[in-house]
């Protein structure tokens, strides 16, 4: 296709009657992939493109054979839902993987997002450029008209421009999907698909300046119980205010550099509740603004090493000084002073990363009510974190790229009262190397493979605390290759893996793959590990016809296996599953996988302790949903479970979301469960038996009991006008019971100490083992009840100015009475105890010439 100057550009109103429309070249040839792959489209779809000195504009016509045909339900920005669309993808740098995408619905809502990698499906939202479209419904059908300013998009700085282009219509209500240029269904790739737009010249790179201040303000008013009440800390206000900004300068034709000060993430969604009974944190997605965009220029093959939630997170060390304290009022993050990011891809095929961020420090205000004495206690200290991150293009969607990531915490003593903070490692780096190669004819093989290593120094506290942490237990009894040295002041280790896959064929696909972790590969400063110490090995063949038949419009079968050890040798785990995927003539979808694990040695579950035999088991997991372009969309999911050791139950959930009308959305995702977990650990205790050497490792096993059900309400004025509700009331229980202690290492075996010898008082679990020896552990079991919720107006009332109105409850509640299965349980969960807080911001996005 070719783009055709304009003098005068023209006046975005969705109507294509302007004087430059009328030199516009349209075209009309979109052949289907959905439903009959290769077949001209069955409605017609005619797109052109003009442009000026400032931006791209797209001009198109969406012919229907009745207006009543035409879905156009309004969706929250960036988000399609099942409103019929037009979607322009290209590849500026015509480099044949990269690609950004412009969509438009029939009701008027901008999508956008960019494709990292040659993958239809691989996609991600945090890009956010400015941009413009109006449509309107005609007797005809529909009208799209975009306006993409070059100062959105990044390409090369040459007098002729060759883009690669795509086009695609989606019509929901024929489940047909309308492609420019079809990529096959059994094919993995996009952007190296692509056709071409020529015709762009004498347009540069845009040298950009953009501004984006803000102003923000909240007040936080306490429901229930004041949590102050009886401290020193009563009357300290509870309202506070902002201002702050971000700055996005482009340095040359191909790099942007972002700078936050002071940002503010009020707007930014709550997480979801969950109760960890686990000894590994959770990780949970990064919403915030200024980290999810551009994050793909961040991620590299392997290990997670940089988890940018590790940037203004909670203090990590806030959950040892409630241990220990009555009263603790701490921030609940880490104060970020300021950001900065350098990101693009220069014309040679380098795409650059680069971020630096700097934390204050945290400090928590502490009461003892036994004495009366208040305090000070340090909990985070001024951080400064630090990440790179290069990628070399090589043709053909083949990559090697490096990265390389550093924290430095300033812990110094100050003399100023008890500091947690020399828990905290002072330094921590990591550097890594990892290539991406598509082989073979149409690049249906990818060959990947990585290496890094990391270096952690600190004080010995905090080396002891890493060796000792749940990612690598050095203190375990029964092990020699690794051990706890109390005056270590550093801890280094490596990784490495690699695979080979093949990605694309008509039926048979395959993988094999491995990796290793020493026990000493440390990165949770500013990346994401559970486990160091593993050395893993994974096959799998995957059965598929993507042709659609009488009976199945496709189906898919895969067999996986995947073993586990340790560097001692020891197998830690191995897992056998098998998956059947299937798409009916009315493109519902459904899968059945169906998991065994046989016996293993763990070196987790006693936290520290011997190893501990794990039972034989299995698993099903059951999954259905109808069609992706029904107005009323569900799905449904079931697991249910069994092991030897006693473990067994089940879990439903499932999605409903309905959509009244135009302008109102409703859904509903509940979750239950109904489980027993054994063996549960509870706790160690001095005083054991030769055989677990001289440590009690106290079992038990737990029945949960869970409910939740996240609900959404949003009503949309117009696409650039909404009101969004998130609530997710919570109930959640576990009851302990069949206590005991570890017989010996490598065993599953338990010593029961009988319910006659287990008694319950006053938060505390008195337990009396056979010889009539008492001794006393925390009560383990809880019965919580939460409500998490967000209540928020978003006006875009200028491209990129927002105004948000905020009102956030944050409710919780320990051992209510009353079971969690009950009608009741999340009605009682608005009415705990908790937080209310109202917030209002407003950002102005100013361009600079």
């Amino acid at each position: 296709m070719s783009a055709v100057r304009v003098e005068q550009p023209p006046v975005l109103d969705g109507l294509l009657d302007d004087a430059a429309w009328t030199q516009a070249i349209f075209t009309t040839d979109l052949v289907q992939k959905e439903p009959d792959q290769g077949l001209p489209a069955t409605l017609r779809t005619e797109v052109a493109f003009v442009y000026d000195s400032e931006a791209l504009y797209v001009g198109a016509r969406m012919f229907s054979d009745s207006a009543a045909d035409i879905e156009t339900v309004m969706t929250r920005r960036d988000e399609s839902g099942v409103a019929e669309r037009l979607i322009v993808s290209l590849d500026t740098w015509n480099d044949k993987r990269t690609a950004y995408s412009f969509a438009v619905t029939a009701a008027g809502q901008r999508v956008d997002w960019f494709h990292p990698v040659d993958s239809e499906y691989e996609r991600d939202f945090s890009y956010n450029p400015v941009w413009q479209a109006r449509t309107r419904l005609t007797g005809e059908g529909w009208v799209a008209e975009l306006r993409i300013p070059f100062s959105q998009l990044r390409f090369n700085d040459a007098d002729e421009q060759s883009w690669g282009l795509n086009l695609n219509r989606y019509v929901p209500r024929r489940n047909e999907d309308d492609f420019w240029v079809v990529v096959p269904r059994h094919v993995t790739g996009w952007a190296s698909w692509f056709g071409e737009l020529t015709g762009v010249r004498g347009v540069r790179p845009a040298r950009r300046l953009e501004l984006l201040p803000y102003v923000a303000g909240d007040w936080q008013v306490n429901s229930g119980r004041n949590p102050r009440a009886g401290t020193p800390y009563d009357s300290r206000r509870d309202w506070a205010g902002r201002v702050g900004g971000d700055v996005k300068l482009g340095l040359g034709p191909n790099l942007t550099l972002d700078a936050t000060v002071n940002p503010d993430f009020g707007q930014v969604e709550a997480d979801p509740a969950v109760v960890n009974l686990s000894a590994f944190e959770n990780i949970f997605e990064e919403r915030r603004p200024f980290f999810t965009e551009g994050a793909q220029r961040f991620t590299s093959v392997g290990p997670t090493y940089f988890y940018s939630r590790r940037i203004g997170a909670s203090p990590r060390l806030l959950a040892d000084l409630r241990s220990q304290r009555d009263y603790v009022e701490a921030p609940r993050a880490s104060t970020l002073w300021g950001a900065g990011k350098l990101t693009g891809r220069l014309a040679s095929g380098l795409s650059v990363g680069a971020l630096g961020a700097v934390t204050g420090g945290s400090f928590a205000d502490v009461y003892d009510f036994d004495t009366a004495q208040e305090g000070r206690v340090g909990l985070e200290p001024f951080t400064g974190y630090g990440v790179v991150r290069l990628q070399q293009e090589l043709g053909g969607a083949s990559v090697v790229g490096a990265m390389l990531t550093g924290v430095n915490r300033a812990v110094t003593p100050s003399g100023r009262g008890e500091s947690l903070a020399f828990n905290l490692p002072r330094q921590a780096y990591t550097a890594s190397a990892d290539a991406s190669f598509r082989l073979g004819p149409g690049g249906q093989y990818a060959l990947t493979a990585y290496a890094g290593g990391s270096h952690v120094s600190g004080t010995r506290e905090a080396m002891e605390r890493l060796q000792r942490s749940s990612a690598r237990f050095y203190q375990r009894p029964d092990q020699s290759y690794v051990r706890v040295d109390p005056e270590a002041t550093s801890l280094s280790g490596y990784t490495a893996g690699a695979s080979l896959e093949r990605v694309s064929g008509e039926n048979w696909l395959w993988k094999m793959g491995g990796y290793v972790e020493s026990p000493g590969f440390e990165i949770n400063d500013v990346g994401s590990l559970q486990t160091a110490d593993d050395l893993e090995a994974e096959l799998g063949l995957t059965y598929r016809d993507t042709e659609p038949g009488p009976w199945l419009r496709g189906f898919e079968v895969e067999l996986a296996l995947i073993n586990n050890w340790n560097y001692g040798g020891v197998r830690q785990s191995t897992t056998v599953s098998s998956t059947a995927s299937v798409t009916f003539p009315n493109f519902w979808s459904g899968s059945l996988t169906a998991t065994y694990q046989p016996r293993a040695l763990s070196d987790v579950l006693t936290r520290g302790g011997p190893l501990m035999q794990t039972g034989q088991g299995v698993d099903f997991l059951f999954e259905l949903e109808n069609a992706y372009s029904a107005t009323t969309r569900w799905n449904l999911s079931a697991k249910t479970w069994r092991y030897e050791t006693g473990s067994r139950g089940y879990t439903l959930g499932g999605r409903l979301g309905v959509q009244p009308t135009q302008r109102l959305r409703l859904s509903v995702e509940p979750g239950l469960s109904s489980f027993t977990e054994e063996p549960q650990y509870v706790a160690e205790v001095d005083g054991g038996r030769p055989e677990t050497f001289g440590q009690r490792y106290v079992f038990g096993a737990v029945d949960r009991r869970e409910l939740f059900a996240r609900l959404r309400a949003d009503f949309f004025v117009t696409p650039d006008l909404s009101v969004e509700l998130y609530a997710e009331p919570f109930a959640s229980s576990g009851s302990y019971h069949r206590f005991g202690e570890l017989a010996r290492a490598r065993s599953r075996e338990l010593l029961r100490y009988g319910d006659g010898n287990v008694t319950r008082e006053d938060g505390t679990l008195r337990l009396v083992d056979a010889d009539g020896v008492a001794f006393e552990v925390d009560d383990p079991d809880f019965n919580i009840r939460s409500l998490r919720s967000n209540l928020v107006v978003r006006w875009e009332f200028r491209p990129g100015s927002t105004l948000f109105l905020v009102w956030q409850q944050d409710r919780a509640s320990e051992r209510v009475p009353g079971r969690v299965l009950e009608a009741a349980a999340l009605g009682n969960s608005f009415s705990a105890p908790g937080s209310h807080t109202f917030a209002m911001k407003l950002s102005w996005w100013w361009p600079v010439d």
